[in-house]
């Protein structure tokens, strides 16, 4: 195993920097996920760790080496990538041990690594089966077991779930949970999808413009979010946004669109603009005494384990999570209270956070 340390890396394309001088240091056997949107950097700066892409400034070390002149080959690593890259013509077994065979290992060690790999991802009865012959998660598999048997110091992972339907994305994302479970590898995965990066990683790091603007445990992503991006950009469905104005006169206090949510306190001045973020959650029905506001239900989508209600808020189309048994119907009534506690404010001209105390 072995850690990965980015020093200040920087990528250009001619005139063009793709990476502005990021600093990660992913600790031995961690699984951190790289996530943000289409054109953020993700896939440049996995590239790079990979030897894939050649670094334009800064250092980047696997264990105690510097390794940026060092060719992909030797630099103890394996790539799962979104597309499969298997060879069609090959078995099953031959395209795990390819790899093996082309660095002229015993082949009987071979023979032994990959039976061991195949097992270990329960497709021994895949073994004399074609890439044609698999389904999309079958050929996933054999995909990590190519890289598996090369018992590599890091494992990088490419969006390896963006080609499969929504059924067997789950699957393999607890499959690929076990196995790091079972491997303690240090690993690198890159997606856009917030739901793979909250459900897999020990760390996420969301990249934006190819800087990386918050990074560390799901939940501290999801409870203390640092821009309003990084709040609408985690958690689904994504936080519900209210444009305000902070009072201070008679109490710190957020007004939206005439409706005041009182805090017990607010680090910004009296007039500032605001945005109020509330998470479908951080909205609880009520009575009508004791309700912030009352809103109008437009859609409602039951989901078994809760029910999603969209009604316009202070002027916004919002998103409200009620328990399933709550008898709802389009042009109900809606009485809801802010829970103050799960509340967050954000600048309106930066998207930076605004402390605040319930």
């Amino acid at each position: 195993m072995a850690t990965i340390t980015m020093e200040r890396i920087v990528k250009n394309y001619g005139a063009v920097t793709a990476i502005h001088g990021i600093d990660l240091a992913i600790g031995d056997g961690e699984f951190v996920a790289l996530v943000g949107p289409s054109g953020c950097g993700k896939s440049t700066l996995l590239r790079m760790i990979a030897g894939l892409e050649d670094i334009t400034g800064g250092a980047l070390r696997i264990g105690d080496k510097i390794v940026n002149a060092v060719e992909p080959r030797d630099r103890d690593i394996a790539m799962v990538f979104q597309d499969y890259a298997l060879y069609p013509h090959m078995t099953v077994a031959e395209n795990i041990g390819f790899g093996l065979r082309m660095r002229k290992s015993d082949v009987g060690e071979a023979r032994g690594r990959v039976a061991e790999a195949a097992k270990i991802l329960q497709i021994e009865h895949l073994m004399q089966r074609r890439p044609g012959e698999l389904s999309g998660g079958q050929r996933q598999r054999v995909a990590m077991g190519r890289a598996i048997v090369r018992r590599p110091k890091a494992f990088l992972f490419d969006e390896p779930l963006s080609n499969l339907d929504a059924k067997l994305r789950v699957e393999m994302r607890t499959e690929i949970k076990r196995l790091h479970g079972l491997l303690g590898r240090t690993t690198v995965y890159v997606t856009h999808d917030q739901v793979e990066a909250l459900t897999l990683a020990d760390r996420v790091v969301i990249l934006r413009d190819g800087r990386i603007l918050q990074e560390g445990p799901p939940l501290s992503l999801y409870d203390a979010p640092a821009t309003r991006f990084v709040a609408e950009f985690i958690g689904s469905p994504q936080m519900n946004m209210f444009k305000g104005m902070v009072r201070q006169t008679g109490g710190a206090a957020v007004v939206i669109d005439g409706v005041t949510v009182p805090l017990a306190a607010i680090d910004t001045a009296e007039g500032t603009p605001v945005t109020l973020g509330a998470r479908p959650e951080a909205l609880l029905m009520t009575d009508p005494d004791s309700a912030d506001i009352t809103a109008e239900v437009d859609v409602f989508e039951p989901l078994g384990s809760d029910t999603m209600v969209s009604c316009r808020i202070a002027g916004t189309m919002a998103v409200v999570r009620v328990p399933p048994e709550t008898p709802v119907a389009r042009k109900m009534p809606l009485h809801l209270a802010f829970e103050r506690s799960k509340l967050h404010l954000f600048h309106a001209e930066t998207g930076e956070r605004i402390p605040t105390r319930a």
